[in-house]
């Protein structure tokens, strides 16, 4: 069973796991330990975090550590900010705040296509293989490339620093349908 889909079967039965899916274990045991929270019966679509840190291993985090990572908005603008090796592209746009309409909706839990993204095929090749869950999901988006991903699946290392993401011209997102469908 791969871990979107134990993640997901944690969710169904009321639990959660930390939301950045790209830590493991033998990453995080000594600065940060994540732990599974069981969810109130009325918030189980809410993601919940409880994190337990040591402050004589936690050391604040330096450019020098940080990836560059340019987007291509919808608009055709460059968005260039810089992130920490580990996080997923979603964790990226959420955590700098970047106004992409409709990005990221189910929250990285692998239930839409909302983070689809396109890469440069040498960068593409680069990347890991693509899981099951993430093609079928991938099935549904809109503007679908060779080279497309989802950002909630890619993590940055530093063989990513100075990457291009592209964003597709539209998103599949049902929220901001007018409910005329």
């Amino acid at each position: 069973m791969s871990l979107s889909a134990a993640a997901r079967r944690l969710t169904l039965a009321g639990w959660s796991l930390p939301r950045r899916s790209c830590s493991t274990v033998s990453k995080t045991s000594s600065r940060t330990l994540p732990s599974l929270t069981r969810l109130p019966e009325l918030n189980r679509d809410r993601c919940q975090r409880r994190e337990i840190t040591s402050s004589s291993v936690v050391k604040p985090l330096r450019s020098e550590n940080k990836v560059t990572v340019n987007f291509i908005n919808r608009d055709g603008e460059k968005v260039t900010v810089k992130a920490s090796p580990g996080e997923s592209l979603l964790d990226v746009v959420v955590d700098q705040d970047l106004d992409f309409d409709g990005f990221g909706a189910c929250e990285g839990t692998l239930a839409c296509s909302t983070c689809h993204v396109i890469f440069e095929e040498e960068i593409y090749k680069q990347l890991g293989p693509i899981s099951d869950e993430e093609m079928d999901m991938l099935d549904l988006a809109y503007g679908l490339t060779d080279t497309s991903r989802l950002g909630c699946q890619i993590c940055l290392t530093k063989s990513l620093d100075g990457v291009t993401v592209r964003l597709p011209e539209s998103v599949a997102d049902i929220r901001q349908s007018d409910g005329s469908a």
